[in-house]
């Protein structure tokens, strides 16, 4: 197994993207190749085993990996529309969706030269998800990436409001979709700060919020169920909107280290049904580390609200990752 990548962060959180190495991903859409992917039988978070899978085992385990680790396989795009395709994946499986690694991918096909950019101005990206057609705008001056603006699909309000019982007590948690299911719950609810100090219990609550809506009507009704949940803290408005702080409990306990993309596209929708983000307002939503995106919810579209999130993305170095066949620990452990 011989294989290359370009590594990536967007506001912290890795971005692995593979480049050579894959065997051939059979499929007539991004969706079908995803679907292909996890295999008859198996689930998001429980692919079948297949070589595709040894290779995102590969990256995502130490020692090669990590368990935070995230990354996308390149494939064709559904049509000439489009500049390229992926297959999102993570240390479980694979998702629908993902903004941070949209933004890398955009910074990627503009630094590698896949997609034309002019040294002062912008050039749009269009990409290929498994949720559906994104886009990445990236932002350069003097000849350097500074910035990638991410454009989802329309985020849909799936469900608000709904009582939870958990260790903690009983919470309210309201459900939107922004190419997978998120839920949002406010972490003071929980006796909970959005803080380092705190992850161990702030991902012990979002597993089990995941768990205990797993069989909820709302949740059942989507494919894949809950992906990610949002615990957040509410901060003083800035002279721009609305300022929160979140982390993001994702699969089956991973943590986002940005501000979480398809996430914050959740959040901006919830903030813009409820009246608090306006036109012309956007959203200062930072990370467990204090990273930072900016979105904006910019208007109704096919039942759902289109937002942008804007963030950075920097490259973070080149591999080769190799497999001896003598290596007894294989494609790796997770601790």
């Amino acid at each position: 197994m011989n294989i290359a990548t370009t590594d990536y962060h967007t506001a912290g959180e890795p971005f692995r993207i593979v480049t050579a190495g894959l065997p051939p991903i059979p499929g007539d859409s991004v969706a079908e190749r995803r679907a292909i992917a996890i295999g008859s039988g198996g689930t998001a978070t429980s692919p079948r085993p297949s070589a595709l899978d040894d290779i995102r085992r590969l990256l995502t385990r130490e020692p090669r990996g990590h368990a935070g680790m995230y990354g996308g396989f390149l494939v064709p795009p559904d049509d000439s529309e489009a500049h390229l395709g992926v297959l999102f994946w993570h240390k479980d499986g694979y998702s629908t969706a993902c903004g941070h690694g949209t933004m890398a991918l955009g910074a990627w096909a503009v630094d590698s030269g896949l997609v034309q950019a002019p040294d002062d101005g912008t050039a749009l990206v269009r990409i290929d998800v498994p949720s559906g057609r994104v886009s990445a705008t990236v932002h350069r001056a003097g000849g350097r990436t500074t910035g990638v603006t991410f454009r989802n699909i329309p985020t849909r309000i799936v469900a608000r409001k709904i009582e939870t019982a958990t260790a903690r007590g009983t919470v309210e948690v309201d459900l939107a979709h922004s190419g997978a299911l998120y839920a949002s719950v406010r972490a003071a609810d929980l006796g909970l700060q959005v803080v380092p100090g705190q992850l161990a219990e702030l991902t012990a609550a979002g597993r089990e919020i995941r768990a205990a809506l797993a069989d909820h009507p709302a949740v059942a009704a989507v494919r894949d169920g809950i992906y990610g949940v949002i615990l957040f803290d509410e901060l003083a408005d800035t002279p721009a909107g609305p300022h929160q702080r979140n982390v993001t409990v994702f699969a089956d306990g991973q943590i986002d280290r940005s501000p979480c993309g398809s996430g914050s596209s959740a959040r901006l929708a919830l903030l813009a049904v409820d009246g608090r983000l306006g036109a012309g307002e956007e959203l200062r939503h930072e990370s467990v580390i204090g990273t930072v995106f900016t979105g904006r919810a910019l208007a109704e579209q096919d039942g759902g609200i289109v937002t942008e999130v804007t963030g950075t993305a920097y490259r973070t170095g080149e591999h080769r990752f190799v497999l001896d066949t003598d290596d007894a620990l294989g494609t790796g452990f997770l601790l």
